[in-house]
């Protein structure tokens, strides 16, 4: 387990990557999250794996973004956020009613990050919709759920960020890494 990688995940417009761009802008070094680059990618190449179109395509490429970014984080110094990882792809196939690969599994039980994750609950007031973003609420919802759940079985503690700023809860992560 490597305790110095410290994931925030929750449902989409939950502020995880608001954030996490905050502790950037701090000097912390963090690996974004793989979902909305692989929607942009795939519409500018009029790729299918999107979430709308092939979920199981989609999954995989997130997998191995994940992968990649925590092999990728083992060369920076100190600690390092993540904009959702690897059991995020579990909560996703869960959430999708996909089989998950014993690949997959694997990858969850081998690449391993800090014990206490940070999850963003679902917050109304801060929920858009954009061009990358399309759940509804309720399906945000659902998301959270998943992500608690696909955390939980795979032995992590998780850590609900306030529903407060975004300096303040920039400040409430690092007081708990």
């Amino acid at each position: 387990m490597t305790e110095r990688f410290h994931i925030v995940t929750g449902g989409p417009g939950s502020g995880k990557t608001s954030v996490i761009e905050a502790l950037a802008a701090q000097g912390f070094p963090y690996m974004p999250e793989a979902g909305r680059a692989i929607i942009k990618d795939q519409v500018d190449i009029g790729g299918l794996a999107l979430p709308w179109s092939n979920s199981a395509a989609y999954a995989e490429l997130m997998l191995g973004w994940e992968m990649r970014s925590w092999r990728e984080a083992q060369a920076l110094d100190g600690p390092v956020l993540f904009d959702r990882g690897i059991p995020d792809v579990i909560g996703y196939l869960r959430l999708s009613g996909l089989p998950i690969s014993e690949a997959t599994m694997r990858a969850a039980h081998v690449r391993r990050y800090a014990r206490r994750v940070f999850i963003a609950p679902p917050w109304p007031a801060i929920f858009m919709q954009d061009a990358q973003r399309k759940q509804t609420e309720a399906e945000a919802e659902a998301t959270y759920h998943a992500m608690v759940a696909a955390y939980t079985d795979l032995g992590y503690e998780m850590v609900p960020l306030p529903l407060a700023s975004v300096a303040e809860r920039a400040k409430f992560i690092r007081a708990n890494i």
